[in-house]
């Protein structure tokens, strides 16, 4: 059984910097597109960013697209989101899980669900 576990969240202040992490027990990553997506209160989970298979291409929500960087360590079976000039609008519960790349600039990815949703990370940004 595969289990995602997302780490890395916590409370910063606008303008700073968090690293978001996604380790994948019992399956390796490898060959699996995947994503970002973030839960904001009482509404469901959307697109923040996805990484294809091979990590030759990224791909970004509008909304956060210039400050998040997502990333790849096939090795260490493990994906990242790096969230720099974090806003208070970015405050959210963050996920990861394989990606369906859809649209012209990924803009329409959605998660496979392949996968469990792991716990999730709470990122909180203050003003």
């Amino acid at each position: 059984q595969v289990q995602l576990v997302e780490s890395g969240g916590g409370l910063v202040q606008a303008g700073g910097s968090l690293r978001l992490s996604c380790v994948a027990s019992g399956r390796s990553l490898s060959g699996y597109n995947m994503g970002w997506f973030r839960q904001f209160p009482g509404k469901e989970r959307e697109f923040v960013a996805a990484i294809h298979w091979k990590g030759s291409e990224t791909y970004y929500a509008d909304s956060v697209e210039g400050r998040f960087t997502i990333s790849r360590d096939d090795a260490k079976n493990t994906v990242y989101l790096q969230m720099d000039s974090l806003q208070p609008e970015d405050t959210a519960a963050y996920f990861c899980n394989p990606a369906w790349i859809k649209g012209d600039k990924g803009e329409m990815t959605t998660a496979t669900l392949i996968w469990d949703w792991g716990q999730g990370t709470q990122v909180t940004v203050s003003s």
